[in-house]
């Protein structure tokens, strides 16, 4: 009974997920992966060209082709834990309208830890696209100038393009009389999240505050999302803890992964100003052994303040302190210790510390 209740949590934790997500399966992450992710990856098929057409020769008919499929591995780095106690109840007394908030609370509490991870993977593998203003009589011109780069790059233009916009980019967008509202749209496209189209887009408001940042554009093609249970959502009794008497808790974990497979495919638009950094092997000094150099370029590098961070648990806020966990430097370069797949998020400051310009830059 309590290994079917536990299928039965999960399934609602993940419907609830599913719904809360700004950052959609099918719509801004793919799913074709193989593998489970509770073994620590999964792999990814990659194609490494196009089937060949050729001439047909009706005498000597023709030759074949050898297409190949490579596959690259991703690597599982998330594992997130909920364990909320609720006291006063053992688990067989636990109320049907209090396990179903819990549940409720903790789909909601993972969907939003989904998005923040996987945005921050999107920004870090992106193609940066600098705009020092937008506004009303440019933000058309600026996502076709998008969508014209997004083409040159061969992303398909097939109904998926995707923009996620912050709600200051969303407020010029319904400003275009080009926008079109998703009701004209259709119900399928409504209950996907979309508020509407521009310019071939699909336009989701991501109500995201990372300094300086616009917009995302992308395709759900180019990159994968993995993820699964490792331990199913379930109500734990506490009594035998040692610790708490009368209480049990909803318990589970979620393991899960992110991978861009193209970057010409995400384009991150921030505005004003671009801060871009670029990571590259080190020199081989034995001070900066297993390291590795990260150089900035953008605005007034020369004379200004950076911090650095490995891996943020969320991304920095335009005006947001950057003391504590953060490592300063003067240089347009520094070196930071870091392993293959780490995220590196760089900052510019102001003199009390206060975040003015970010970028970001993943592992390779």
């Amino acid at each position: 009974m309590a290994h079917i209740s536990q299928e039965r949590y999960s399934k609602l934790v993940k419907a609830k997920i599913r719904k809360e997500l700004k950052l959609k399966d099918g719509v801004v992450f793919n799913n074709d992966y193989e593998g489970s992710p509770t073994a620590g990856s999964v792999k990814i098929p990659v194609r490494d060209g196009e089937v060949v057409v050729s001439d047909y020769d009706k005498a000597n008919g023709i030759s074949g082709t050898h297409g190949s499929t490579a596959y690259e591995t991703m690597v599982i780095d998330k594992d997130k834990a909920v364990n909320e106690v609720i006291d006063g109840f053992d688990a067989k007394a636990v109320p049907d309208n209090l396990v179903a908030d819990r549940l409720d609370s903790a789909g909601y509490s993972l969907a939003a830890q989904l998005d923040t991870d996987g945005a921050t993977v999107l920004l870090a593998a992106a193609s940066t696209v600098g705009e020092s203003t937008l506004d009303k009589t440019n933000i058309y011109d600026k996502i076709v100038d998008i969508r014209t780069a997004m083409s040159e790059d061969n992303i398909p233009d097939d109904g998926k393009r995707y923009l996620l916009v912050t709600p200051k980019t969303m407020a010029l967008i319904l400003k275009s009389p080009e926008f079109i509202k998703a009701s004209d749209l259709g119900d399928a496209v409504v209950q996907s999240g979309i508020v509407g189209r521009i310019a071939g887009f699909n336009v989701i408001e991501w109500n995201d505050t990372t300094a300086n940042l616009a917009m995302i554009a992308g395709h759900p093609r180019f990159a994968t999302r993995a993820m699964e249970f490792a331990v199913p959502i379930h109500i734990q009794d506490l009594s035998g803890s040692g610790k708490y008497i009368g209480a049990s808790a909803v318990q589970g974990r979620n393991v899960y992964g992110h991978k861009v497979l193209r970057s010409v495919a995400i384009k991150a638009v921030y505005t004003p100003g671009t801060l871009s950094v670029t990571a590259g092997p080190t020199e081989g000094t034995s001070t900066n052994a297993g390291k590795y150099k990260f150089t900035l370029s953008g605005g007034e590098v020369s004379g200004t303040t950076f911090v650095t961070r490995v891996n943020p648990s969320e991304r920095v806020k335009l005006g947001e302190e950057c003391d504590e966990g953060w490592t300063a430097f003067t240089s347009n370069s520094t070196y930071v210790a870091a392993s293959a797949g780490d995220i590196i998020e760089v900052a510019e400051i102001d003199g009390d510390k206060k975040c003015l310009k970010v970028a970001y830059v993943q592992i390779g």
